[in-house]
């Protein structure tokens, strides 16, 4: 069987990667004891910034001793160089609103039960538009994934690489070295789920419950309480178009 990486662009990679972000980060890392040396697992993490891959590949790699593969978007892998590295690298392309995401998902199962690989995924699909960075509702697919392969998931949380790089800027601040902050959880346990039909209630539970697990490792980082309820971008979109109706309902009224 060919296999997914090639171990000398691996080796490139590591050697270029390591120094730069020594350079750039101080670390603070807990819970790599709760990461599986072998064997597929999947590690849901929340996403910040577009600096954490990295930092988040940065942990898996160092301290919880696997190699990451993350799930990418396909244009990633039409970057010339970053997409021939990416390949080589075993990462898995996602083509967006087609029918190709499911192919996608089904490579992601195959690395997961076949390749024993670890793969990292941000549930939520985006970095967390919450106004005060906490992780919020989550799509359902690593639920389902995790249901389907059995194998253990592994929340991540971190904090920090917002003062990096923030999200929705082109501002990287690399100095002086920003404090990032990484720890995981045991599994989250989905036993209640097994054995189940996988409804869309039942994904919804599930997702709940790991992203209750990531957000309560980043409270202990930041030392806060997190919201009662998680940030719902859809609740806060139609809260907009509402807000929006109403204004305009007024205007009307009041040139009337």
């Amino acid at each position: 069987m060919k296999p997914r990486e090639s171990r000398w662009v691996k080796a490139i990679v590591v050697a270029v990667v390591r120094p730069i972000m020594a350079a750039i980060t101080r670390t603070e890392w807990s819970g790599q004891e709760n990461i599986p040396r072998e064997g597929g697992v999947i590690i849901a993490a929340n996403h910040l910034s577009m600096a954490d891959p990295l930092t988040i590949a940065h942990y898996l790699y160092v301290a919880g001793r696997r190699w990451p593969t993350f799930t990418a978007k396909e244009g990633v892998f039409r970057i010339p160089v970053v997409g021939a590295v990416a390949r080589s690298t075993g990462q898995i392309p996602v083509h967006r609103g087609s029918s190709d995401a499911v192919k996608a998902l089904r490579e992601a199962e195959k690395a997961l039960t076949e390749d024993q690989a670890s793969v990292i995924f941000y549930p939520e699909g985006t970095c967390t538009r919450d106004p005060q960075l906490w992780p919020m509702v989550a799509k359902t697919g690593v639920a389902r994934l995790a249901l389907t392969t059995k194998v253990p998931i592994v929340p991540v949380a971190h904090w920090g690489e917002q003062h990096l790089l923030p999200y929705g800027t082109a501002r990287f601040r690399p100095f002086p070295r920003k404090r990032v902050q990484m720890v995981a959880g045991p599994p989250v346990d989905l036993s209640a789920y097994e054995g189940r039909p996988l409804t869309a209630t039942l994904l919804r539970e599930a997702t709940a419950d790991i992203m209750r697990a990531i957000t309560e490792l980043q409270a202990g980082l930041r030392g806060e309480e997190p919201p009662a309820l998680p940030y719902d971008p859809r609740q806060a979109r139609r809260g907009l178009a509402q807000d929006s109706d109403g204004e305009e309902r007024r205007d009307d009224a009041s040139q009337a």
